[in-house]
């Protein structure tokens, strides 16, 4: 909520006034600043913007950002380096055990485009820690011998990137790294929406199925198997069809008991639905369709009653979604 992250602002701002004075905090509120809400173009809220050098053209957008700890570390990396820089085996091992997450970059040396572009992925991502070494003998502990960024989750290391020059850009990493804060397939209910609309993936693929049916444990199986090749580009989410708080979720995808298990994928930007063209819910299926959706082969879906056999009887007829775009356009 609002209240909630107002409270998270301050608190940072009041551990940071002691650690780096020249930061300020500062909060407006837009209902009575009409003027400040067109210049800087606010239309969601909150919004948190970033001011530097005394400039007030493009301040930098602070997204997705929710407490003090992310709030505080998200201004230290953009005023001061934004990775550590590891030396020793000790030291990786020291950052990669110290929290649930943290991300090692891996590199032969300090100056080329993958590095600068994870640095800048780092301050888009002040959830977890962020280490980059140059060390052989660090390289040689974990095994790696090209340029690769590492995503350790409980010490262990569960996805590793290999970085080329110019290939992966910094939105790209981000998601990707954002994902590791969900699991690989994120139940839908009122605490996790919060979270899943706060990982920056615009793609969601929603599974909706009753978790207690007979066959759920291996379309679930199936689900997250095809889950793991898409990290970062599309978001799995399972929708549990006997949980009635979903019933809102449902009424949006037009989802019927007798439709069940029903796959759909949902662009966030253009509010576009996708139906699955296969029934059942295997992980060939799972991957042809995630694959066709996005190579833009996929057929939109326009959810839509049958239509009426009397359709075009009167002068006025009768259009559903099914017949709209024969006889309008």
């Amino acid at each position: 909520s609002s209240q909630n992250l107002s409270e998270e602002f301050a608190e940072a701002a009041r551990q940071l006034k002691k650690e780096a004075p020249r930061i300020q905090f500062g909060k407006i509120d837009v209902t009575h600043q009409h003027d400040l809400r067109k210049e800087f173009s606010i239309r969601e809220f909150p919004t948190v913007k970033f001011f530097v050098d005394g400039s007030r053209e493009d301040p930098i957008d602070c997204k997705g950002v929710r407490q003090a700890s992310a709030f505080i570390t998200w201004v230290k990396r953009r005023t001061g380096p934004s990775t550590v820089l590891i030396n020793s085996t000790d030291q990786a091992e020291a950052i990669i055990n110290a929290d649930d997450l943290a991300v090692i970059g891996f590199f032969k040396e300090l100056h080329n485009d993958s590095v600068e572009v994870f640095r800048e992925t780092a301050k888009d991502v002040p959830e977890m820690p962020f280490g980059m070494t140059t060390s052989k003998d660090v390289r040689a502990n974990y095994g790696i011998q090209k340029n690769t960024l590492v995503v350790f989750k409980k010490g262990k290391p569960v996805h590793n990137e290999v970085l080329e020059d110019g290939r992966q850009n910094k939105l790209d990493l981000t998601r990707l790294i954002k994902t590791f804060t969900l699991d690989l397939v994120t139940e839908y209910n009122l605490e996790t929406s919060v979270k899943i609309f706060d990982v920056p993936v615009e793609n969601h693929i929603l599974l909706f199925t009753p978790t207690n049916s007979e066959t759920f444990k291996a379309i679930y199986e199936n689900y997250k198997s095809a889950a793991a090749e898409f990290r970062g580009k599309i978001m799995f989410v399972l929708v549990d069809t006997n949980e009635t708080r979903n019933g809102r979720v449902f009424e949006y995808f037009r989802i019927r008991d007798v439709d069940v298990p029903a796959v759909r994928i949902l662009n966030l930007t253009s509010d576009a639905k996708y139906k699955m063209p296969a029934d059942e819910v295997t992980v060939e299926n799972l991957k042809a369709f995630c694959q066709s959706y996005l190579n833009g082969k996929a057929k939109l879906h326009l959810s839509s009653e049958e239509i009426p056999e009397d359709w075009d009887k009167m002068p006025v007829k009768v259009l559903v979604g099914k017949n709209f775009n024969t006889i309008v356009f």
